[in-house]
């Protein structure tokens, strides 16, 4: 099996209770030859001491607060590895996740691989639960993963491995979004034509219900970039000449499947927003023209 350097690039603000085992989880994986890269995005709380426990096996930086999309460019620059492990602070991967799918990214040729993922949950009277993430039309094998995450989004981002020659490093992370990064992310590989594969298999751990996923539980705030992820994706598909009426379809319907989702926990003029949306691109729709 290959022996290529995988670059795992943890973005941290303030997850003292959990980077530990964040960086634990990588140091345990069954593939060898990792890189783990952890950029400390201005802590307050004692993160940064928890992360120079482990100055001697990880590369590591800290600065100014400039968000976590700033810390995962950061830590692309910084990595030095021909894959890339996407992996925040607060969730965990399992011990076989890297070399299985870095074994698959070998032998297939691919550019990027995502199995499942479990949600861990933090119950009120403290007790933890683990179940398999299920994301309505997100979750399993799909034909076409682009118009996929078109229409409803992406797994969590520990769910992939990529293949760093995929990435755009210029682009990176949209350090503007404060929401959907990690679907802008997968989609802007995506779109430039990535080679994408499933494999089945829970190889990681993405923590619920607890305080450092406040933005997560904002549903107005995750609709409206959703919706404005959706925008961006439409207009670079245009720039690439990649535009079709299936693509098309699929942005005019993550309007509508968000706003339905999410009726009862966003805002009306949200709601007005994406429902706007979706008219609009389905009135495109019925002028384009494909070749």
């Amino acid at each position: 099996m290959t022996h290529k350097l995988v670059s795992v690039i943890i973005p941290c603000f303030n997850a003292e209770i959990w980077i530990e085992e964040a960086i634990q989880s990588c140091l345990n994986q069954t593939y060898s030859n990792i890189e783990i890269v952890v950029i400390d995005d201005g802590s307050t709380d004692k993160s940064l001491d928890v992360i120079k426990k482990y100055k001697d096996e990880i590369v590591w930086e800290t600065g100014f607060n400039k968000g976590a999309n700033h810390a995962r460019n950061r830590g692309l620059a910084l990595s030095q590895g021909e894959f890339i492990q996407l992996l925040d602070a607060d969730d965990f991967l399992l011990p076989e996740k890297i070399e299985r799918q870095i074994k698959l990214l070998e032998e297939t040729g691919a550019d990027v691989i995502y199995g499942d993922v479990y949600y861990q949950t933090h119950l009120s009277n403290s007790e933890v639960k683990l179940s398999p993430v299920d994301l309505i039309g997100a979750t399993g094998f799909h034909e076409d993963y682009l118009e996929t995450v078109l229409s409803y989004g992406c797994m969590p981002c520990q769910a992939y491995l990529i293949r760093k020659s995929a990435i755009n490093c210029e682009e990176g992370w949209d350090e503007n979004l404060k929401a959907g990064q990690n679907r802008d992310f997968i989609l802007s590989i995506l779109i430039d034509s990535a080679i994408v594969l499933y494999q089945p298999g829970y190889y990681s751990v993405y923590r619920k219900n607890h305080s450092n996923k406040t933005i997560t539980s904002n549903k107005t705030l995750l609709a409206y970039y959703f919706g404005l992820v959706s925008m961006k994706a439409e207009k670079k598909l245009n720039v690439r000449k990649k535009s079709s009426k299936k693509y098309l379809r699929a942005i005019a319907n993550s309007y509508l499947i968000r706003a339905n989702r999410d009726r009862k926990q966003i805002t009306s003029l949200c709601y007005i927003w994406l429902v706007f949306m979706f008219l609009i691109s389905h009135i495109k729709l019925s002028f384009l023209r494909e070749v």
